[in-house]
């Protein structure tokens, strides 16, 4: 299954990051390409975003399931395409390096289903680590912004 893992250092508490990403119309709009995004409750949410897969441009349209909130470590969410047939999950994990540091990873894995499934799985392939390292890079980079003045 086509994935994506990024870890890195954010000069942050575990306990600032969780109050960010708990909270997902604080970081659904950091999603590179994002378009849009209705919460329907506090687990579910759709997003919608573009994103460009070598030879073509989509847009995609996904519901957004958050499946684990391990306050304040660790958000599981389970991903569904409503307009696409692919689905996946992530997570967003913090470990704490000392009083305002922190270890931060964050993880897509997504797979296609379907008559495109064997062209798009090895352009995920390829698209993931990127995006992810972007996603994770956004929400860590926005967190220390917040807490940067303390």
């Amino acid at each position: 299954m086509p994935s994506g893992l990024h870890t890195m250092q954010v000069e942050a508490s575990v306990g600032e990051l969780w109050k960010y990403v708990s909270v997902m119309d604080l970081w659904a709009p950091l999603v590179p390409g994002y378009i849009d995004h209705k919460v329907l409750s506090e687990k579910e949410s759709t997003w919608k975003f573009k994103t460009d897969l070598g030879f073509m441009k989509k847009k995609i349209h996904l519901k957004v399931n958050i499946t684990d909130w391990q306050e304040p470590s660790k958000v599981q969410f389970d991903l569904t395409g409503i307009n696409e047939r692919f689905h996946g999950h992530g997570y967003f994990e913090s470990k704490s390096l000392g009083k305002d540091t922190s270890k931060m990873t964050g993880f897509l894995e997504i797979n296609a289903e379907g008559a495109l499934a064997k062209m798009v799985n090895p352009l995920l392939n390829s698209i993931l680590p990127e995006l992810t390292t972007e996603l994770t890079e956004a929400v860590a980079y926005k967190v220390e912004g917040i807490y940067s003045s303390r």
